[in-house]
């Protein structure tokens, strides 16, 4: 009997629900290594707000940690994917291999020139005389932990490639948990402050590399990491890195957006706009990554019944998936605009910090709502394989129209210009977004048809 893919058959809300739920609970608990550090630090009498101030200045450098695993993470599982597909099966080892290479010595190098330019590194992000001891204990511990994110990040890619997501999942289960069982322990019980966050993060992230690597030495495994494949092959390492640059540069541009951010935040706001933001990052983050695990667990669907030709399919997958995203970005801004000094309370109860606080999540997230189109639609170029239009999309919410944003409104407007940066990028960037996806879902069947030409055409 002929083997009929769900993806093209399936009721296409059943089919997201079944991708997209494992992918937002994944996304979600991943978001929780920060955000847990900042809560109990900002609660720490002893650390408060400098205490947040100095993980918000070492954010950007753990975001280049996040881009180099997903740089030969990314990179090399759609490789080792490839390659399974072909029926290549050693060449797929040999792809996993060269790539466990490449996260061990990339995280080693990283660690190195970290400890090194410490002082100087944190200062060219921002941190200001006050906050440069907090940040420095804490990016100091996680320097010595670099290897261990960049091998958690980097195999976690391939356990999924290999054809298990829940334990990939698990993985992300497993760090989040023990660190958010050793903060206070560390912080609060052994009185370690910021030099106890961190080493809760990185005994977490040393736990979860663990755990993948004796994945692929264990029997879980189809695909195994051998010692004969860990000699790196330069034509290897090259599609690698090509594979996973788009993803490594999309990070790479959230980190310097991220720079920016902090340094415009201490010439207009200071240290305590600095901690603010820092706030509101968090918030965000837990408000955008289901919106992210919906755009991963719709775009298969898409690619699958784009590829098919089976266009009706397409459309109710990306209608379901902005639906459902726009509701979430709906729920999170109401209750940011009922309660907004409670959410910073979370983090942080001093006055001044409340106050700027409050002030600055209603006004970052004015516009919240059309942010969760603005993402899914992006990703539906990417999905039917118009990368570079998915691309230039993205950035221009992120970096394109918020970056200028930031930098001329403050210089007219102060910190309330600079607060106002982001509903301005978000507003324009879903009117850019929306006249590219209005033309892209009314030729859905040429677009079909080029990149199928362009398929045919490569070969030759």
């Amino acid at each position: 009997m002929e083997y009929v893919n769900p993806l093209g058959e399936e009721k296409v809300s059943k089919l997201l629900v079944k991708f997209s739920v494992p992918a937002i609970v994944g996304m979600m608990v991943n978001a929780l290594y920060n955000i847990v550090d900042r809560i109990f630090i900002g609660n720490s009498s002893d650390l408060g707000a400098n205490g947040l101030a100095g993980i918000t200045i070492g954010f950007p450098i753990m975001i280049i940690l996040l881009a180099i695993g997903v740089l030969f993470g990314v990179g090399g599982a759609t490789l080792f994917s490839i390659r399974l597909g072909q029926k290549k099966e050693d060449e797929a080892e040999n792809v996993l291999g060269n790539a466990f290479v490449l996260l061990v010595i990339s995280g080693l190098l990283f660690m190195i020139l970290g400890q090194v330019f410490l002082r100087p590194l944190l200062s060219l992000f921002g941190a200001s005389e006050a906050v440069l001891p907090y940040s420095m204990e804490y990016m100091r511990v996680i320097f010595f932990g670099a290897v261990f994110q960049v091998l958690g990040i980097g195999l976690n890619n391939f356990i999924r490639a290999d054809g298990n997501p829940n334990i990939a999942m698990m993985t992300m289960f497993l760090g989040a948990g023990i660190n958010t069982l050793l903060d206070p322990l560390f912080i609060y019980v052994f009185n370690m402050g910021m030099k106890g966050a961190a080493f809760a993060t990185i005994l977490s992230q040393a736990i979860s590399a663990t755990w993948v690597v004796t994945y692929f030495l264990g029997k879980r495994s189809r695909k195994k990491l051998r010692a004969k494949y860990m000699k790196l092959k330069p034509q290897l390492t090259t599609k690698i890195i090509t594979l996973g640059m788009p993803n490594f540069l999309l990070q790479l541009a959230n980190s310097l957006l991220n720079v920016v951010l902090n340094k415009s935040l201490l010439v207009y706001g200071g240290d305590i706009a600095v901690s603010g933001m820092g706030i509101i990052n968090s918030l965000q983050t837990l408000l955008l990554m289901p919106i992210i695990g919906i755009n991963q667990g719709v775009q298969p669907i898409i690619s699958f019944n784009f590829g098919a030709k089976k266009y009706e399919r397409v459309k109710t997958a990306i209608k379901l998936a902005i639906i459902a995203a726009t509701v979430i970005v709906i729920v999170g801004y109401i209750v940011t605009r009922l309660f907004p000094e409670q959410m910073i309370a979370l983090f942080n109860r001093e006055p001044e910090l409340l106050k700027f606080g409050s002030y600055a999540l209603i006004s970052w997230f004015l516009f919240l709502p059309v942010v969760g189109f603005q993402i899914v639609s992006s990703n539906f170029f990417q999905a039917i394989g118009r990368a570079r239009a998915a691309m230039f999309l993205t950035l221009t919410r992120q970096i394109i129209l918020l970056i200028p944003a930031i930098i001329i409104f403050s210089r007219f407007w102060g910190i309330h210009g600079l607060l106002h940066a982001a509903p301005f990028a978000d507003m324009f960037s879903a009117l850019l977004t929306g006249i590219w996806f209005y033309y892209g879902i009314k030729n859905l069947g040429r677009e079909s048809q080029g990149i199928n030409e362009n398929l045919r055409e490569r070969p030759r």
